[in-house]
């Protein structure tokens, strides 16, 4: 997080509410890809996509960090980090991955 903040915990917590309760508003992919082009500069953009791909080969279980890093160029670290959070965060990438695939 950036250190030249102004805002209070508090406001900083409801700013974040609010983001997320903005991102809940959009309705198909056309429209959260045209959100997040507006929000994100193009490196922010591509490490989420990046760390996405990342989430979908480690479930899958039969690649090694090294053949990940080999197919997608995400550096062994971030691999590692994607994994933790994955097994061991809040939750967030299992949940998403889990409804995203059913979805098809």
């Amino acid at each position: 997080m950036k250190g030249h903040r102004t805002l209070s915990e508090r406001q900083e917590v409801a700013a974040e509410e609010r983001l997320y309760r903005a991102i809940l508003t959009l309705r198909s992919v056309e429209e959260c890809r045209a959100f997040f082009h507006d929000l994100c500069t193009p490196a922010e953009l591509q490490a989420f996509k990046d760390r996405w791909s990342v989430v979908e080969l480690l479930a899958g279980r039969e690649l090694s960090y090294r053949q990940i890093h080999e197919r997608t160029g995400v550096s062994v670290t971030t691999i590692g980090r994607v994994a933790r959070f994955l097994d061991a965060g809040q939750g967030g990438y299992a949940r998403a991955l889990q409804r995203s695939q059913r979805q098809g």
